[in-house]
């Protein structure tokens, strides 16, 4: 795997302190998306279905210090919306770096080259460019011709001035594993790590046809990965991610959900019950974490559940794994990805409770609240005029 070893050091012993304290919960990422707005339309993206009203918003510097103390999670991921739009970004991002935080900023690199001179390459920091895939499977994914070579030509730019550089691919029910493959082996030739995951099927999404369920799921990536080909100058992949997790994708691990891994600071709140689902929000990390009802949440508990495999709320249960089972993960890593034979039981869904769906009573509340603040200060404005 391709994770610093001082990032798997710092993790691992993180994870170790949780159990020997007795912590049955703990964070391990935590997701801060400082806005919404975002300067693509993507038809699988559900996060910046809002009014203009509350795609205007923005945390500020101290409003998202305040979260990466409070939550106090080892990785920061400042996502979005595209982070990049944010003003202050670079602030946020020197500032969690100060704090010795992995910090991961996720963008589409649109914005990449022009604001890269305002961050600073480090052990500590990483761009996490997203790329669906080759050219035409990517700009077809965000809607719009040319975004793939300006990303690639980004990505060149940041390798080059020094800073560790991933691609981030969300595969959809439209992905072929040879395409994806050859992808891949793109990306390995330009020295950049991989961080893939299936995605979600967002309830706002504009495009609801090609989201993956579980089975589909396991059977691609098992065609991506028996795909891999290395000699004759080929390299093997480099994944940012644990090998316990892609042995999941692969259909080789039963894992349940652990949403309070990547827990979730948006406008809104803290995210309950994770990156993924927006049904209600806590006004502290403590609150989110203390008065959420968990096992209402993941596969098996929940309709909206039933065939998430995202990292979000996987890649923290493989972790947790493989520190309290380093000999299940260690004869994982000597064995590789199985992509032949049996996979392992599916978890049932025979007494998952239905969907509920909230979206609209988020941004109703929202919007009172937004209109309530322009007409206090406007009142205040008025009052000072006098």
């Amino acid at each position: 795997m391709a994770v610093p070893l001082n990032q798997v050091l710092r993790v691992g012993a993180y994870v170790v302190k949780q159990h020997l304290i007795g912590r049955k919960r703990y964070p391990l990422v935590l997701m801060l998306e400082p806005l919404f707005r975002c300067n693509l339309a993507c038809a699988g993206c559900g996060k910046i279905d809002y009014p203009a009203e509350i795609l205007n918003q923005r945390l500020s510097v101290a409003e998202c210090l305040e979260a990466v103390d409070e939550c106090g999670a080892p990785v920061v991921v400042i996502a979005g919306g595209e982070p990049l739009l944010h003003k202050e970004i670079h602030e946020v991002v020197e500032a969690c770096v100060a704090r010795k935080k992995f910090v991961i900023v996720c963008t589409n690199a649109l914005l990449l080259e022009k604001k890269m001179d305002l961050f600073k390459p480090g052990p500590y920091f990483t761009w996490s460019v997203h790329l669906d895939g080759g050219k035409e499977e990517h700009d077809r994914s965000v809607c719009q011709d040319g975004v793939y070579d300006r990303a690639v030509v980004a990505i060149h730019e940041a390798k080059r001035r020094g800073f560790r550089t991933i691609i981030n691919a969300t595969l959809f029910d439209n992905a072929e594993p040879e395409k994806v493959a050859a992808f891949f082996d793109e990306m390995t030739a330009m020295d950049v790590e991989i961080s893939v995951s299936p995605g979600y099927a967002y309830e706002r999404a504009p495009d609801q046809q090609h989201f993956l369920n579980r089975q589909r799921t396991k059977e691609l990536f098992r065609g991506i990965f028996a795909r891999q080909k290395t000699g004759g100058g080929k390299k093997k992949w480099q994944f940012n991610q644990s090998s316990m997790f892609l042995d999941f994708l692969a259909g080789n691990q039963q894992f349940h959900c652990t949403p309070w891994g990547n827990p979730t600071r948006t406008y809104f709140g803290w995210q309950r019950p994770c990156y993924l689902l927006g049904e209600g929000y806590a006004k502290t990390f403590t609150e989110l974490m203390e008065t959420t009802d968990w096992d209402k949440y993941g596969t098996g508990n929940y309709e909206k559940c039933a065939d998430c495999m995202v990292h979000s709320g996987y890649e923290a249960t493989a972790v947790t794994e493989s520190v309290r089972k380093p000999w299940k993960a260690l004869a994982q890593a000597v064995r590789g990805i199985r992509t032949e034979g049996p996979m392992a039981p599916e978890i049932s869904l025979e007494h998952q409770r239905p969907a509920e769906y909230m979206f609209s009573r988020h941004v109703e509340q929202a919007m009172t609240r937004i209109k309530h603040e322009k007409k206090t200060g406007a009142a205040e404005v008025a009052e000072a005029a006098e």
